[in-house]
C-alpha cells in the first residue's frame, strides 16, 4: 500500500499543498493571497488559524482524510543557523518558529501547521526539510562591512538544491561535482552560488538583500534608509513592513501579482514595463555577482520560481548573463516534490531525521 504524504509550504503570497502516493503526487493546490487579504494580519503568527483552515478544508473537500496520512512535511521556517536535513518539528523548534528567532516568515508557518495537523490525527509525525536558514557560507561571505552587522544566509534553500541537482543531472554529473548559480524568482529573490554541493554565498532575501522583489525592496541606499529612521516620519514596524510586505512591485505598481505586472507591460504599460525591467536587470547583475564568487567557473545557471514563467524576464536576464554559462529554466518550484521525498526517505528509513536543538 502506498505511504501517503502531505507537504505543506507557506508562502509570503501563497500557501501550496499536495498529497504524494510514494512519488506520485495526486493532489496539488496553490492557495493565493492578495496584498490586501494578508494585510489585515499583525504578523506571521497571527496567520496561523487563517492558513491551516484553508489547507484543512482544501483536503476535506478534495476527498482527503488526514488520518489516512503517514507523515506531514512542512517547509522549513526560520529556525536557528543549521544544515542541510530533515528535521522532526519538537517542542525546541515549535518555540523558535512561534517567537521568529530568526525572523519573521511565512514558511515559520509550516513546521506549526504540520505539527499540529498531525497531532490532531494520532500517531502522524510531522517533520520540515531544507529550511531556509540552511547555512554553508564560506566565513568571507559573511562579511558586511562593519562588525556590528553580520551578512546571514536565508534563502530558499529547499528549491535551489532540488533545482540544482536537476541541472546536474541534466549535465550528466554530480551536483557535488559542479558550480551552479541559482537564481529562485518569487515573492523573495535569492541568487545562491553553489560551489561542489554547498551553497558558499547567497544574498538574504527575507529582508533587505539583493534584487527587489513582488514584496521585498532587497538591498536600498542604506544612508537614506538612515534618515529616513530617524525623521520620525515612520515607526519601526513601519519600516520593516516597507522592506518586507510592502516593498518591490507592492511599492511600485500596488499589487504583487508579478503575472499581472506581465501582462501589463505586455499590453504596453510603460510604467509597469519600466519596474519589470528594473526587476530582470537586478537579477542579472545578481548572477553576475555570484559568477565572481565562484571565479568565473560555471557550469550552468537556473532560473526557478513561479517568476521564471515571465519569457520576457528570462530573456532580459540571458541578454546580461550568457557569457557566464548555459542557462537552464524551471519554471515555478520542485519544493512540494522535496519535501515529499524527503518525507518518503524517512518512512523508507532511506535517511535518518535530526534533532532539532
Amino acid at each position: 500500500m502506498a505511504n501517503k504524504i502531505l507537504a505543506i509550504n507557506p508562502g509570503s503570497t501563497s500557501t501550496k499543498i499536495a498529497v504524494f502516493e510514494d512519488e506520485e503526487s495526486v493532489f496539488v493546490k496553490n492557495i493565493k493571497h492578495s496584498a490586501e487579504e494578508i494585510a489585515q494580519f499583525e504578523n506571521i503568527a497571527s496567520q496561523f488559524h487563517f492558513r491551516k483552515d484553508i489547507i484543512v478544508k482544501e483536503l476535506e473537500e478534495a476527498g482527503y482524510k488526514v488520518s489516512d496520512l503517514n507523515v506531514i512535511v512542512g517547509r522549513g521556517g526560520l529556525v536557528k543557523h543549521i544544515e542541510s536535513g530533515i528535521y522532526e518539528v519538537n517542542e525546541a523548534m515549535k518555540k523558535d518558529l512561534e517567537i521568529g528567532v530568526s525572523g519573521e516568515h511565512a514558511s515559520n508557518l509550516g513546521g506549526l501547521i504540520a505539527d499540529d495537523i498531525a497531532k490532531e490525527n494520532g500517531n502522524i509525525k510531522a517533520y520540515i526539510a531544507d529550511p531556509v536558514v540552511v547555512d554553508e557560507l564560506q566565513d568571507v561571505a559573511r562579511i558586511s562591512g562593519h562588525p556590528a552587522f553580520e551578512r546571514k544566509s536565508i534563502f530558499h534553500a529547499l528549491n535551489q538544491k532540488a533545482i540544482a541537482r536537476t541541472c546536474a543531472k541534466e549535465l550528466g554529473k554530480k551536483y557535488e561535482e559542479l558550480n551552479i548559480i541559482v537564481a529562485h524568482l518569487g515573492g523573495g529573490v535569492s541568487v545562491g552560488a553553489h560551489f561542489e554541493g554547498r551553497v558558499i554565498d547567497v544574498n538574504n532575501a527575507l529582508d533587505g538583500d539583493g534584487p527587489f522583489s513582488p514584496e521585498r525592496t532587497g538591498g536600498l541606499p542604506v544612508g537614506q534608509l538612515a534618515k529616513l529612521c530617524f525623521s520620525g516620519e515612520k515607526t519601526l514596524d513601519e519600516v520593516k513592513k516597507m522592506i518586507k510586505g510592502e516593498g518591490g512591485l507592492v511599492a511600485y505598481l500596488g499589487t504583487n501579482d508579478a503575472y499581472e505586472v506581465e501582462c501589463k507591460a505586455k499590453d504596453g504599460d510603460e510604467k509597469a514595463k519600466y519596474i519589470q525591467d528594473a526587476m530582470s536587470y537586478q537579477v542579472g547583475k545578481a548572477i553576475g555577482e555570484m559568477a565572481a564568487v565562484l571565479k568565473g567557473k560555471v557550469d550552468g545557471i537556473c532560473l526557478t520560481g513561479g517568476i521564471a514563467h515571465n519569457p520576457f524576464l528570462v530573456e532580459y536576464v540571458k541578454e546580461m548573463t550568457s557569457f557566464i554559462a548555459p542557462m537552464f529554466v524551471y519554471p515555478g518550484e520542485d519544493e512540494m516534490k522535496a519535501l515529499a521525498m524527503n518525507g518518503l526517505s524517512v518512512l523508507r528509513n532511506e535517511i535518518e531525521p535530526k534533532e532539532y536543538k
